[in-house]
């Protein structure tokens, strides 16, 4: 099977290992002096791009839940990797989709979001819903 490879470059190596660590609920399975990788077999990625205002490059990056039970064990994993510094959005409609979402920023300030979808949406976002 396939996976994808997401490589980041960060500011502080330890204090990412310890994010990255409690985030994932795993220790990495390699590390060096100036390296870290983790081999996660769950989650599986979901790799999404969009035709948006903004700077361009990575928006974010995300852990999308099989069910909500799954939403809450990420939620906790989140919880340990931030110290309680997340912003629970709840339910919302983005990407076309209604979803149950928390956010969270990692050391070098990427934005994380976990979530549960559990239907579809006609609009992108739940502010382009409100107005149409």
């Amino acid at each position: 099977m396939k996976r994808l490879h997401v490589m980041l470059k960060v500011n502080d190596l330890n204090e990412s290992i310890k994010f990255y660590s409690a985030l994932f609920g795993t220790e990495p399975t390699t590390q060096k002096d100036d390296y870290a990788k983790w081999l996660i077999e769950d989650p599986k990625v979901n790799f999404s791009i969009a035709e948006r205002p903004g700077e361009k490059g990575i928006e974010h990056l995300g852990i999308q839940a099989e069910s909500e039970t799954e939403l809450e064990e990420i939620r906790l994993n989140i919880g340990r990797a931030s110290k309680g510094v997340t912003r629970d959005e709840g339910d919302t409609i983005c990407c076309y989709a209604k979803s149950d979402k928390s956010w969270i920023s990692d050391p070098q300030g990427v934005e994380w979001e976990a979530f549960y979808t559990y239907g579809e949406s006609k609009s992108y976002t739940e502010q382009e819903a409100a107005c149409c």
